[in-house]
């Protein structure tokens, strides 16, 4: 831990410490990515009750990973449907750079052969 000049604590990684409370700003966003998150769930079952038997808690615990997993399941394919919609439309930016980059290459090539040609004759007229 370091001191900042105006008093409070700060960690290597750049958190807070204030009081006994340390402040992360990872942690303060974890359970963004799905409403029963288990941040969320892991605080609310500390204030709510006890658990009565092992069994119980086995079974909430199972059935918080479930709900976890489906979470996880659903958003997946979302994720790479839009994943195969960015690589699709990199695809065809590429395709049409291809396109016109061999359309330029066929343009100079003709150009090219142009001008053998007009210099041929300009030769031909010297020469002559």
């Amino acid at each position: 831990m370091t001191m900042t000049g105006k008093g409070s604590q700060m960690t290597l990684r750049g958190t807070d410490v204030k009081g006994t409370k340390l402040k992360m700003p990872e942690a303060e966003h974890a359970g963004a990515f799905c409403d029963d998150s288990p941040a969320k769930r892991m605080k609310v079952s500390r204030t709510k009750l006890a658990p009565v038997d092992g069994t119980e808690g086995f079974e909430k615990a199972w059935s918080g990973a479930v709900r976890e997993i489906n979470c996880l399941f659903t958003k997946y394919p979302e994720m790479l449907r839009e994943r195969a919609a960015v690589d699709a439309s990199q695809i065809q930016e590429l395709t049409n750079i291809l396109t016109e980059a061999l359309s330029l290459e066929s343009q100079l090539k003709e150009k090219k052969e142009h001008l053998r040609q007009s210099l041929a004759v300009i030769s031909d007229k010297l020469q002559g």
